[in-house]
C-alpha cells in the first residue's frame, strides 16, 4: 500500500502537467493565438532541443551566479543569527535592517550595483542573490534557535548541562529543521534574483540577457526554451537542497 501510495504521488502530478501541456497546445492551435502572445509547448520543446548547447551555457552562468550567492547569504543569515539569538542588543538593532533588506527591489538595486562594481563582472548578480537568499535564512534560523521547548531546557538545567551543551544538545539540532526551511526558499530565490538582475546590466551572459536577447530578435519560442531552462535550473536548486535537508534530518 506504501508503495502504491508513492506511485500515486509521484504520477498524478506527471499525469497533470502533460494534461496541461495537451490543453496549451490545442488551445493555441485552435485559437489561433500568435507566438508573440504565447507559443505552444511544442515550438517551445523544438527550440529548447535545437538551441540546448546554448540554454545550458546560460543556465550554468545562472546557476553559478546564484549558488555563490546563496553560499554568501547563507553563512551570514546564519552567524547573524546566531550572534542575535545569544545578545539581545544585536536582535534589536538589526530587526529594522533585516526589515528594509526584505522590501529593497532588485529592478532598482541592480544598476547601483552595476555602477558600483562595474558592468563587465558578474560582482553584481552574486551580491543581489545573496541579499535575497539572507532574509529568509537569517528569520527562520533564528526562529529555530528561540524555539526551545520547556521540558528540553529543564532537562538541560536538572543535568546541571552547560551553556554551551545545551546550545549543543538541545537549540542547535531543534533549529536545524527551521534553517532547512529558508534554505529551500531562498535557494529558489537565488535563482530567480540573479537572473532578474541579468536584465538590467552586467555581461552578456547567463539566462536573463538570453530571454532579453530572444525577444528582441522576436524569437518568442526560443525566449520560452530559455524561461524552461530557468524553471529547470530552479528545480535543481531546490531538489538539491531539500536532498540535504533529508540527509540532515534522517535521523529525527
Amino acid at each position: 500500500m506504501r508503495s502504491a501510495a508513492r506511485a500515486r504521488t509521484a504520477i498524478a502530478p506527471i499525469v497533470f502537467g502533460l494534461l496541461v501541456l495537451a490543453l496549451w497546445q490545442l488551445l493555441v492551435l485552435g485559437l489561433r493565438i500568435q507566438p508573440f502572445v504565447l507559443p505552444g509547448p511544442v515550438a517551445i520543446g523544438q527550440q529548447f532541443g535545437l538551441r540546448s548547447p546554448f540554454i545550458l551555457q546560460a543556465a550554468v552562468i545562472t546557476a553559478l551566479n546564484a549558488l555563490v550567492g546563496l553560499a554568501i547569504g547563507t553563512v551570514v543569515a546564519v552567524v547573524g543569527a546566531v550572534l542575535a539569538a545569544a545578545v539581545r542588543v544585536l536582535d534589536e538593532l538589526s530587526t529594522w535592517i533585516v526589515t528594509a533588506l526584505s522590501v529593497v527591489p532588485i529592478v532598482a538595486l541592480a544598476p547601483v550595483l552595476y555602477t558600483m562594481f562595474g558592468a563587465s563582472v558578474q560582482t553584481a548578480r552574486v551580491l543581489i542573490a545573496a541579499i535575497a537568499v539572507f532574509v529568509p535564512v537569517y528569520v527562520t534560523t533564528l526562529r529555530g534557535l528561540r524555539t526551545v521547548l520547556p521540558i528540553h531546557r529543564d532537562l538541560m538545567r536538572a543535568y546541571a548541562a552547560t551553556s554551551w551543551q545545551a546550545t549543543r544538545a538541545v537549540t542547535l539540532p531543534g533549529a536545524i529543521p527551521y534553517f532547512f526551511t529558508g534554505l529551500r526558499i531562498a535557494s529558489s530565490l537565488a535563482v530567480i534574483s540573479a537572473l532578474v538582475a541579468e536584465y538590467f546590466g552586467g555581461p552578456f551572459t547567463g539566462l536573463g540577457k538570453s530571454i532579453t536577447s530572444a525577444v528582441s530578435s522576436s524569437n518568442f519560442p526560443l525566449a520560452w526554451a530559455f524561461v524552461l531552462g530557468a524553471i529547470l535550473t530552479g528545480l535543481v536548486f531546490y531538489l538539491v537542497t531539500l536532498a540535504l535537508e533529508v540527509v540532515a534530518t534522517r535521523h529525527r
